[in-house]
């Protein structure tokens, strides 16, 4: 005869302790990092505020990635595509009409998400290698196509109005804006994770003959994917463009930017909420580090390559992935 019990209101409050300390610590860490730009009393203020900014726009592009290469197992190394779509729409039309990129950058994420599902049309024909071949052809053609439209400025590319901003101020709005995307981004990868469509696309990466055997659409998940997917990095490129006053093609088109998505889901953990938010940090911050103290040579590059190899030996499911897999994940970084 089973043993079914009741559990205690002792039991209870103890299995609610661990999610209510994780929220608790979360909150702290959102609220430190959205009161950062009033910190005027940090040394190299700017400098921590445009490390700030830029790592918040990778935790939204990562964690975007990480549904189509995470959850649903396709690998994309051209996912910079949409980051370059986004900082293109929001360019024009500030250069055409005068519309801050700030009102535009939903509607750049809109393009890049309508673009991913018609993108995703053609490239799901192809599975395992060849999908990842058919992304870096469709950036490849992307680049080129834009390298060569003089309307959006060629090679040269557009140039961008300074952002109407009190020179003192000027960084907040955009590491504000990056901190809205990257919020959002990590509450998306949440949602998908924790609904009938993770389910789906978690058993489209284990086994997509078998899913759609059990009755999964297979082909509608994967389209659904690969449009969210798309949707943050377009509304980050327009806000980045915006910052940098420019958009050109080797700057947002570049392969080394492609696998920069990649690279930060793989090495916090991806098909986790939690991974690429850490990926995105570590990364980041392993770059400024070597930078700092090793300076812009090849020994910055071979010793920032050697901490990331060593992280995958160790880390082979990610830095989240394998904690969770060893039973050594702290509570607050387990969000699934």
């Amino acid at each position: 005869m089973t043993d079914v019990r009741t559990p205690t209101p002792e039991a209870a409050v103890t299995s609610s302790e661990p999610n209510r300390s994780r929220w608790i610590v979360l909150a702290v860490v959102l609220a430190f990092v959205a009161l950062l730009p009033f910190a005027r009393w940090l040394e190299s203020y700017n400098y921590v505020l445009q490390v700030g900014t830029i790592i918040l726009m990778w935790v939204a592009m990562a964690s975007s990635w990480n549904i189509l290469g995470g959850y649903t197992g396709y690998t994309s190394l051209g996912h910079n595509v949409f980051f370059g779509i986004g900082a293109y729409v929001g360019g024009m039309l500030l250069v055409e009409a005068g519309i801050s990129p700030f009102i535009t950058a939903p509607l750049a994420g809109l393009v890049a998400m309508i673009t991913g599902a018609i993108v995703g049309l053609i490239t799901f024909r192809a599975k395992g290698p060849a999908f990842i071949i058919s992304t870096i052809a469709l950036l490849l053609v992307i680049f080129l196509l834009l390298d060569n439209w003089e309307y959006v400025g060629g090679a040269n590319g557009l140039s961008l109005p300074l952002a109407p901003f009190e020179l003192s101020w000027v960084k907040v709005p955009f590491y504000y804006g990056m901190l809205v995307s990257a919020v959002l981004a990590v509450l998306l990868g949440y949602r998908v994770a924790h609904s009938k469509m993770g389910l789906a696309l978690r058993a489209i990466a284990a086994d997509e003959v078998k899913a759609e055997v059990a009755g999964i659409d297979t082909r509608r998940f994967k389209l659904m994917a690969y449009a969210l997917s798309a949707f943050f990095p377009g509304v980050v490129g327009a806000i980045w463009g915006y910052s940098l006053t420019y958009v050109r093609p080797t700057a947002f088109f570049a392969i080394s930017v492609a696998a920069q998505f990649v690279l930060m889901s793989i090495i916090g953990g991806r098909g986790t909420v939690a991974g690429p938010v850490i990926g995105a940090a570590f990364i980041i911050m392993l770059n400024e580090l070597s930078v700092t103290y090793l300076g812009g040579s090849e020994i910055n590059l071979a010793f920032t390559g050697l901490i990331m190899v060593l992280a995958l030996l160790f880390f082979p499911l990610g830095l989240v992935g394998t904690l969770r897999a060893t039973n050594k994940l702290p509570g607050w970084l387990d969000w699934d």
